[in-house]
């Protein structure tokens, strides 16, 4: 058994993209999950860690230590321990833990190296329960050095890098698939799909996205992705041809529709949904509102739905689609 923790506010979300790369996942406690296995902790977005669990408790030093000092510990070598109050909903002086946990180890022999041990010891103090584990794996940070500010070509309302990485990877995105965001926009969710280790398209009806969209993928992922000119309702791809479908749709207020916007915007979407139905059998969609309605209508079954607010005048909604 795995012990993931958790980033950001919503666990739901978080252990949805934890699921692309883990086994099982179930949530334990606020910002804490567990897993039967893992397979890729690294490109993910929302989980930072995860440890090899050693037991479960309740939230207080004293019940921690009861659990450390019966457990069997095979490992040789130097030690660390990091404990963590998450988010505060434990109230637990994580110096002390760190401290008495660590004495309970130097009892048994361990020798302390805090700058770089061969094995640490996490304490996770979430709510009423205290989880221990041996940490094994992480996730590779770095998302600021990818603000859409920070690249080549750069629009207003860009997508940021830690949402859409977690967007590319519940998706699908791994090496060897192949994940195709038909309304590329600038690529943010190129880059982050290619970076998982995916083969990207992007496709976008306006040539200045495209062309930037191309300059961006070139600076993050070398000579990797390809990026046309064309419209998403009419799918240059033959059926079957694509693993995953990935899209940031027009918001209301910004889409230039001519007419009714509302019904064209409508039609647009639903008519790109029914396109990314045809060549792929997996699809995550964002929006300014819920489509769940022209999604099953374009054939999907909506999976999930998530609701992420971003500020007082935009809320995103996502749907995960088979």
């Amino acid at each position: 058994m795995y012990v993931l923790e958790l980033a950001g506010e919503d666990d739901a979300f978080a252990a949805r993209e934890a699921a692309s790369g883990c086994s099982d996942v179930a949530r334990v406690a606020p910002g804490v999950a567990s897993a039967t296995g893992i397979d890729r902790i690294e490109p993910l977005a929302f989980t930072r860690r995860a440890s090899v669990q050693i037991g479960q408790t309740d939230a207080d030093i004293e019940s921690a230590l009861t659990l450390l000092g019966e457990t069997t510990i095979d490992r040789r070598g130097t030690v660390a321990v990091r404990a963590r109050d998450v988010r505060g909903t434990a109230g637990v002086d994580t110096q002390r833990a760190e401290r008495e946990l660590g004495s309970v180890l130097t009892g048994r022999g361990f020798d302390v190296d805090l700058d770089a041990p061969d094995h640490e010891l996490r304490a996770l103090f979430s709510g009423n329960n205290c989880v221990l584990g041996w940490l094994v794996a992480r996730s590779v940070r770095g998302f600021g050095e990818r603000m859409p500010s920070k690249r080549p070509f750069f629009q207003p309302g860009s997508m940021g890098p830690l949402l859409a990485r977690a967007l590319a990877n519940i998706a699908g995105a791994r090496p060897g698939a192949c994940v195709l965001d038909p309304m590329c926009g600038t690529g943010g969710l190129l880059i982050e799909a290619g970076l998982s280790g995916a083969d990207v398209i992007g496709l976008d009806a306006q040539p200045k996205m495209t062309r930037g969209t191309q300059e961006n993928l070139t600076q993050y992922l070398g000579s990797a992705g390809e990026v046309l000119t064309g419209t998403a309702t009419r799918l240059p791809f033959p059926d079957d041809a694509i693993d995953a479908v990935v899209f940031d749709a027009p918001y209301g207020r910004q889409s230039k529709i001519v007419g009714d916007a509302d019904s064209g915007l409508e039609r647009l979407v639903r008519s790109t949904l029914e396109e990314a139905n045809r060549v792929a059998d997996r699809a995550v969609l964002v929006a300014d509102r819920s489509w769940e309605n022209a999604a099953t209508a374009a054939g999907w079954t909506v999976e999930s739905a998530f609701i992420r607010r971003v500020h007082a005048s935009l809320t995103r909604h996502i749907l995960v689609l088979h």
